[in-house]
């Protein structure tokens, strides 16, 4: 399974609800300097209605100023339809919204 594979299941796993950083996804596959690869890996998403890339934010909470699916309005847009709050600044408050995985 290539790296981007890897990322995809991983960002499959992140639940309606919650999010997940780029070096968040890194570190849970054993690749903790890949959150810059984590980020190209999404930005090639084949599956967009499948892979939630839109759960991804920086280690900051920040939405990706250039989501690659309409930038991060549309970002801000899916994750409020799960519930996800982002504030003026299209930051998610991490302290309430991250994933815990497993």
């Amino acid at each position: 399974m290539s790296f981007f594979e890897e990322v995809y299941e991983v960002v499959k796993a992140i639940p309606a609800g919650k999010v997940a950083t780029y070096g968040q996804i890194a570190r849970l596959l054993n690749a903790p300097r890949a959150s810059r690869a984590v980020g190209y890996a999404l930005h090639a998403n084949p599956l967009p209605g499948i892979i939630p890339c839109h759960r991804v934010v920086n280690r900051f909470g920040q939405l990706a100023p250039a989501f690659a699916f309409g930038g991060r309005e549309v970002q801000a847009e899916m994750l409020a339809k799960e519930g996800v709050v982002c504030d003026g600044d299209f930051t998610v408050d991490l302290a309430k919204y991250q994933w815990t995985e497993k």
